[in-house]
């Protein structure tokens, strides 16, 4: 079903599961070069078996002629990792002097309101897309960012650093979206690689379960390949290791989501 955000207020047990599905290949039909990616296909694939009683949101980060682009991380982690704010303060929603598509797809609240993720695209060069990797280096403030930027005054330098060494920091510096579970798809186009073997390593599903430890959900994974290289996905309701994490949030919430995720056990 579509994601309803208004599903965020309500209990883990009583609401939809949800899992945001992101396509991070550039190449898109109606831009360079001319055809739509792999990644938009797997998107789309994935989306159609996954239970349909689940909240399925999409999004494909490629190249849309005239549409805004993820702005570049500008470092803040390394003058204070206080200034590096959560969310990213940087850049705005609806900016004409420096548009960002991160803010625009309000990819953070999207971030925030799933209960797992899914994340496909290919391997170019050896490497992520730009722009899979742009938004993975704006993510940085998920993990340590300081979600309360009134007390760097938005951007003080000096502010930060001395923020870092009160004793409120430690509490402040946390993993802002724990307790979800991600996946990652990459591939390597067939025919195109210098160095055999190198596509079958990099490619596959990589599955990053919460520490049971933590108390977060334990995970199994298994992978049906094709003939075409692709692979099927099935993700089921599952089980939960231990208590489960209590809430770590101290800023407004991005959305108004319950902060505890659902749980489940991924098969891929």
């Amino acid at each position: 079903m579509k994601p309803d955000d208004a599903n965020g207020t309500r209990d883990a047990r009583s609401r939809p599961f949800r899992v945001l599905v992101i396509a991070g290949s550039d190449r898109r039909q109606y831009n360079c070069p001319g055809v739509d990616s792999k990644a938009r296909t797997l998107m789309l694939r994935m989306a159609d078996r996954l239970p349909q009683e689940w909240e399925i949101d999409l999004e494909d980060l490629g190249n849309v002629y005239g549409r805004a682009h993820i702005q570049s991380c500008n470092a803040c982690v390394s003058t204070s990792m206080a200034l590096c704010v959560w969310p990213c303060n940087c850049y705005e929603r609806g900016s004409k002097d420096e548009p960002d598509l991160m803010w625009d797809l309000d990819l953070y609240a999207r971030l925030d309101l799933a209960d797992a993720w899914a994340i496909i695209g290919p391997v170019n060069w050896y490497g992520p897309s730009s722009n899979l990797k742009a938004m993975f280096d704006r993510l940085v403030c998920m993990n340590g960012g300081n979600p309360r930027e009134e007390l760097i005054e938005h951007k003080n330098p000096e502010l930060a650093m001395q923020l870092e060494h009160r004793p409120e920091w430690k509490d402040l510096s946390r993993n802002h979206l724990e307790g979800r579970l991600a996946a990652d798809r990459r591939f390597h186009p067939a025919g195109h690689d210098q160095r055999e073997g190198r596509a079958r390593a990099l490619s596959g599903l990589r599955v990053r379960p919460a520490e049971p430890s933590m108390g977060r959900s334990e995970t199994e994974v298994e992978r049906t390949a094709h003939g075409d290289g692709c692979a099927a996905w099935r993700f089921v309701p599952g089980r939960t290791a231990g208590a489960r994490p209590e809430s770590r949030r101290h800023a407004a919430p991005l959305s108004k989501r319950s902060r505890e995720p659902k749980r489940l056990v991924s098969s891929v």
